[in-house]
């Protein structure tokens, strides 16, 4: 059965999956075949001579391969139920693979009642899937379903661990909840977890978050007392708000503290270190401190040239950026797309737009996919210059590449777009908005109304045909 588009997404997988679903038996695994809908058959592969193996090999499951293909959440919900309507058998691995396709399209209402019939057919789950649904709860700003969700992990015949703990401990920190991540993290033992370094970690970040020094200083301290091991992480958090307040000397002195405890920096200290120098306006003992770290037994890595690349930028300096980068080349080491954002970021800054795309097409050459913010930048960057139809077209690449820019991007591009008679570009922009559940509000409305409009009757005109075709 195909999912009709016209209805709202996620009611139509609720109700789709409760119909084909919750009023079937759960019926005895069959023989895994494979089954493709509507997609040509492969030609069948000549057989191999049977060789002996160690180890027996694991049956691959084909709802699992093919799901892997499929991008749209309808597409993944209706290839579910004609699978098993062919009489295939969905285990944990189909439903856990099918939650996690939906989930990170924020489909949760259909999420819900796959988690349903997970329960009434008692199927045992692994930690795995929780806390991956525990991270998509804390990206999409719904903490509330987090907490809900650790809670009922026994429910679903699954062990809570320390994992999914410490994944809840993280979701609540980034959502400034650390009131309830801290009682959270007092009451570990009654909950029945030892917090470990990780744990700790979570709440020193989360005193540093918040700017308080001496009660992450007290955490670290209860750390040490509890016999928990400090990692080179915690002492990074701890040496990062230092840099970032400015007390690079005594950053240095807890550095020494670790490696007399037996704790070897590692190049993020040192790049660290090496910002907050930076900050200071101490650039040319930032850039001593990469070279010197080598004879301390740290290799120098991308995120060092990355900080030094970053202050150039800042200070107007694009062409000895781009020189960090040859030298970082140099040395061996293949720059990643944080690295060329860096770039992309200051040249579009600079106004600099074309030699900024040049950057981007050059590093697809060089096997170094974009990511969200690559294109975020470059579509700013375009509209910023003016150049609203090439902002368009790195859309529809950022589009086809499955990443989604910001509200605030899509206004400026549709801004543009009207502003130019592009109403056609304009529509299009719009309805990939509606795609992705993302809707100007009133206030959007009427700065797009107010941006665009100026006074120009004609321009007025065009927007009232906009929003009256949305």
């Amino acid at each position: 059965m195909i999912i009709s588009r016209a209805k709202p997404i996620n009611q139509t997988h609720s109700t789709t999956i409760s119909h084909h679903i919750s009023h079937t038996n759960h019926i005895p695994s069959q023989p895994y075949h494979t089954f493709r809908p509507n997609r040509p058959t492969k030609k069948p592969r000549h057989e191999e001579p049977h060789r002996p193996t160690s180890k027996v090999l694991r049956r691959p499951i084909p709802f699992i391969n093919d799901i892997k293909e499929v991008d749209d959440p309808d597409e993944a919900v209706a290839l579910f139920h004609q699978y098993h309507q062919t009489g295939f058998k969905h285990d944990y691995p189909s439903y856990s693979a099918l939650i996690y396709k939906l989930a990170r399209r924020r489909e949760f209402e259909a999420v819900q009642t796959l988690l349903r019939c997970i329960q009434n057919y008692n199927i045992r789950c692994k930690d795995t899937l929780f806390i991956a649904l525990i991270q998509h709860y804390g990206k999409s700003q719904l903490p509330e379903k987090a907490v809900q969700l650790f809670h009922q992990m026994t429910s679903f015949n699954c062990v809570r661990t320390l994992q999914s703990f410490n994944a809840l401990l993280n979701v609540l920190v980034d959502s400034d909840r650390f009131h309830d991540a801290n009682e959270m993290f007092k009451r570990s033992s009654k909950l029945g977890f030892r917090p470990n370094s990780v744990s700790f970690n979570i709440i020193i970040n989360g005193w540093l978050k918040r700017g308080e020094w001496e009660q992450a200083c007290q955490v670290f301290e209860e750390m040490l007392e509890k016999e928990v091991d400090a990692t080179v992480v915690t002492y990074n958090g701890l040496i990062g708000f230092l840099c970032e307040k400015g007390d690079v000397d005594k950053a240095k002195s807890l550095v020494e503290d670790m490696t007399v405890k037996g704790k070897r920096p590692n190049a993020v200290t040192y790049a660290l270190l090496m910002k907050g120098l930076c900050s200071q306006g101490k650039h040319k003992e930032a850039k001593k401190m990469m070279f010197d770290m080598e004879y301390q037994g740290c290799k120098s890595r991308l995120v060092n040239y990355g900080v030094l690349m970053t202050d150039l930028g800042k200070r107007g300096k694009i062409e000895e950026a781009k020189a960090v980068l040859l030298e970082m080349r140099k040395r061996g080491l293949k720059p990643d797309v944080v690295t060329y954002n860096i770039l992309i970021n200051y040249l579009c800054k600079e106004g600099r737009v074309a030699e900024a795309y040049k950057d981007l097409v050059e590093m697809q050459v060089q096997g170094c996919k974009p990511n969200a913010a690559t294109y975020r930048m470059m579509v700013d960057g375009f509209c910023q210059t003016g150049e609203f139809e090439e902002g368009l077209k790195v859309l529809n690449a950022m589009l086809m590449s499955k990443h989604y820019p910001r509200l605030e991007t899509f206004c400026c591009l549709i801004v543009g777009l009207v502003k130019c008679g592009k109403m056609d570009d304009a529509c299009f922009v719009l309805e990939e908005m509606q795609k992705r559940k993302m809707k100007f509000d009133l206030e959007s409305w009427e700065a797009l109304v107010r941006d665009v409009c100026g006074g120009d009757e004609g321009a007025s005109g065009l927007v009232a045909q906009l929003v009256s075709a949305h």
